[in-house]
């Protein structure tokens, strides 16, 4: 669970990062500043940079997750076994 929290922390500390960015450069471009359209562009410049500079975390969150997974299925197999087991 660290994982995940590691990885949403840090996507939305680049998405913040990414605004600021995008709209500090904006505002000393132009004097009215279009929120919705930062938004817009920090999103997918956070999408982009996150899916370049995080693949670590990316995969340790995956690995976790697939060992969940298998985890959850080894139990589910030993439960089946259990009640396709004859009665005496």
């Amino acid at each position: 669970m660290k994982e995940f929290w590691i990885y949403t922390a840090l996507r939305a500390g680049m998405f913040v990062g990414a605004f600021c960015i995008v709209f500090g450069v904006w505002f000393l471009v132009a004097d009215a500043v279009n929120v919705l359209l930062v938004v817009v562009i920090a999103f997918l410049v956070s999408g982009v940079a996150s899916y370049l500079l995080l693949e670590r975390q990316r995969n340790a969150f995956a690995v976790k997750v697939e060992d969940r997974a298998g985890r959850i299925s080894e139990k589910y197999e030993e439960m089946r076994a259990k009640e396709d087991e004859p009665e005496d």
